[in-house]
């Protein structure tokens, strides 16, 4: 088990008509509760750092490093995908320390401008077999247009895929980053005109937002990589102020951010139970994996 290609647990979906979750880590601690929820619900996880943690951090490689060893040391299935890269450079660099994917968005380019430039990531990430998602018609909310209203073409999302030779497609179909309140409509026939029109995974972004049974019929309609952080964000957050403020004489963080990772932990393995939609029983059940 241990570090695994995204490609690999992408196209293990595909085949078994499920959903694979992709979770965000903001620092060493949810990495840890991702890791620790994969191996409690006993199914695989993608680690996904983005350019915004990145920053946050202020360097890529020590973030990398620990979400790298962590999916190493694992007896879960994890890969580590970096999330909405806008710059090459970055991309680069994170092929080049062992991310199994990366994600370039060329989202808000002119649709000429994002081809070259995906093909340049696309170049350099297969030369070292590392695969790609691309993003196509923009997703709203965070660093972007709030444009819920936005949606992807098939036939150019088709001619996308074809011209760039990207290996997941990020599509926009209704939903929007950072959305706290799960409240975003999906549009359930264009999924699945998307899955018909294009043959590599889709990736639905802005997942925070969307209720359970809308992210289990857009699994079924063909989205296959489904990716989530401001969900998870509030869990971690939430349990840290309910720690503080039935211990507010405590100074040691480890004792409240213990309680954020364990409550990361605790619903991301749900999440990752519900999403893998192949395995649910009749009566709403999860047959457990070997």
């Amino acid at each position: 088990m241990s570090l695994v290609p995204t490609l690999d647990l992408l196209h293990g979906a595909v085949a078994a008509r499920t959903g694979v979750a992709a979770f965000n880590v903001i620092h060493l601690e949810t990495a840890e509760a991702l890791v620790a929820a994969a191996e409690e619900a006993r199914r695989p996880v993608i680690l996904q750092i983005s350019q915004n943690c990145v920053t946050y951090h202020g360097s890529l490689e020590p973030i990398a490093r620990g979400a790298l060893a962590l999916a190493s040391e694992s007896s879960a299935h994890v890969a580590v995908h970096l999330d909405h890269a806008e710059d090459e450079e970055l991309t680069r660099r994170a092929i080049d320390l062992g991310f199994g994917s990366v994600m370039f968005d060329g989202s808000t380019l002119e649709y000429d401008a994002n081809v070259a430039a995906t093909v340049r990531v696309v170049e350099y990430a297969h030369a070292n077999d590392v695969s790609v998602e691309a993003e196509l018609g923009e997703i709203g909310g965070k660093d972007g247009a709030h444009a819920p209203g936005v949606r992807t073409d098939p036939a150019e999302a088709r001619r996308f895929v074809a011209e760039t030779g990207v290996d997941a497609l990020a599509v926009a179909v209704g939903s929007s980053h950072a959305m706290t309140e799960r409240t975003a409509q999906l549009d359930l026939d264009l999924i699945a005109a998307l899955r018909h029109a294009v043959p590599v995974p889709l990736v639905l972004h802005g997942s925070s937002g969307v209720a359970d049974d809308t992210i289990e019929a857009a699994i079924r309609a063909g989205i296959t990589k489904v990716n989530v952080s401001t969900h998870l964000n509030r869990y971690f957050t939430e349990a840290i102020r309910a720690y503080l403020g039935a211990n507010p004489d405590v100074v040691d963080s480890r004792r409240y951010v213990r309680a954020g990772r364990t409550a990361v932990a605790a619903e991301a393995a749900r999440l990752l139970t519900l999403f893998d939609v192949a395995a649910r029983l009749p009566d709403g059940t999860a047959t457990a994996r070997p």
